[in-house]
């Protein structure tokens, strides 16, 4: 372990709960105080999700990610249901990211850092408290963790019982992922066990399995050299969420032995979405005194003038690994709001990890009611990325997506030009629209061609 990463200072002014003297912003209105706090003493009470010793892992990661030595693969749902937590679902998604990590890796020659957007996911953010239908008005739905989609005054009462449900299926999750990859599933030696049945049709298969006979090759040759090569047969991979409900996270922040400090245990690598990153709101307060690496969401309103306080806040002793900064400008907006930015962080020489989320800026609905993401515009954010950091001698060192392995036409566009009139044919997403396999392997690509093109 890298001494400057293990190194921490804990805010002497800080508590797990010293958000709760913060405005909280996205949270839910519990109708029953006892019952809220019974929750979250049982969660309290329950094991961890992950340990502290992965935390550490994967922020001395990050910090190498930051010095260009690996590349950050961050993805998954936009918001897990309980009703998803089955084998085939993450399996599938679990193959889409090992499936984007092999492509990466082949073409950037370089480790791939895999992040999973799950085991976790289970709130969303909404731009409204209430939705109302017919003149009914009830809580709007805040994912699973809070409360439930159907539009009934039951179904939408925030129940503290859900964290407690949360946990049950995040350790599921946990525990199915965990053991694929113990049992080989990520093995490079089999890549076949990666395929999606239905992705015979995509137009970058055959591309695909020509790269992963190409890596086959290159594998057994080296064996034939040098024996059975360590490594090859198990990846490392963390989860991810937005550390959205501080009743639920703040019930699982522990204390462990051997290392000072607080811990969210709930997840590797959480995350503070754009509608909650004040600077003196609950989420960076609370955000602030733990020691896992964290990252901020960073949309095209963000002024350099916000931006460095809000990372002296959360980084105050420029540790590495320490945070990651999401941008997610949308495709019309990046090149005008991002390069300030870029400037800013590098005139002040603070060390982050710039990561490129080209989903949340390019949201839109159609005539028909549907919210999508037009993969043009996905491609497009994500190319102008990568040439802005170019530009500014500043490093774009990985991607935030929202992807799906399941056969979903949620985003237009893509290798086979999915359009609006096929929205209706697999719109399986709660809240916003993913890529499906085939346009995230199209991504992945493009991440290596405009990489090997000098611009990354």
């Amino acid at each position: 372990m890298n001494p400057a990463v293990s190194d921490f200072r804990a805010p002497a002014d800080w508590a797990p709960d010293s958000w709760q003297r913060r405005v909280a912003l996205q949270q839910p209105h519990y109708d029953d105080a006892d019952e809220l706090a019974a929750a979250g003493a049982h969660l309290a009470q329950l094991p961890p999700l992950v340990t502290s010793w992965e935390v550490l892992a994967l922020k001395q990661a990050l910090a190498e990610a930051q010095q260009g030595g690996r590349f950050l693969l961050q993805g998954g749902d936009c918001a897990e249901s309980f009703a998803d937590c089955t084998s085939p679902v993450i399996s599938n998604r679990l193959k889409v990211l090992l499936q984007m990590s092999l492509v990466l890796v082949h073409g950037l020659k370089k480790p791939v850092l895999r992040v999973g957007r799950f085991a976790g996911q289970y709130a969303k953010p909404r731009s409204a408290d209430h939705e109302t239908r017919d003149g009914v008005c009830l809580p709007s739905f805040r994912g699973d963790l809070v409360n439930g989609p159907e539009f009934t005054a039951a179904a939408r009462r925030p129940d503290p019982q859900r964290m407690i449900r949360a946990h049950a299926h995040s350790a599921l999750t946990m525990n199915f992922v965990r053991a694929l990859i113990d049992g080989g599933f990520a093995d490079l030696h089999h890549p076949e066990y990666w395929d999606l049945a239905w992705v015979e049709h995509s137009p970058l298969a055959a591309e695909y399995r020509q790269m992963v006979a190409a890596i086959g090759d290159s594998l057994r040759f080296m064996e034939t050299l040098a024996g059975p090569i360590a490594g090859f047969s198990k990846v490392d991979f963390f989860t991810s969420h937005e550390a959205l409900l501080l009743h639920y996270e703040q019930a699982l922040t522990r204390q462990v032995p051997r290392h000072p400090g607080w811990f969210n245990l709930s997840t590797h690598f959480p995350w503070i979405g754009m509608r909650t990153a004040a600077l003196d709101g609950a989420h960076v307060e609370y955000f602030r005194g733990i020691r896992n690496p964290v990252a901020v969401k960073v949309g095209p309103s963000v002024t350099p003038d916000q931006l460095l306080p809000l990372i002296d806040a959360l980084n105050p002793d420029d540790e590495p690994g320490r945070l990651t900064l999401i941008h997610r400008m949308g495709h019309a907006q990046i090149a005008q709001a991002l390069p300030p930015l870029l400037e800013a962080v590098r005139r002040e020489g603070r060390r982050v990890l710039w990561v490129a989320d080209p989903m949340h800026g390019n949201t839109e609905s159609t005539s028909n009611g549907y919210k999508t993401r037009r993969f043009k515009n996905i491609r497009g954010e994500l190319e102008q990325a990568f040439d802005i950091h170019a530009a500014a001698g500043t490093r774009l060192g990985g991607v935030h997506l929202e992807l799906t392995g399941e056969d979903v036409t949620e985003c237009v566009g893509g290798a086979r030009g999915l359009t609006e009139a096929d929205l209706a044919r697999a719109y399986k997403s709660m809240v916003d629209p993913r890529l499906n396999y085939e346009q995230s392997l199209e991504l992945a690509m493009l991440i290596v061609r405009k990489s090997v093109n000098g611009h990354g």
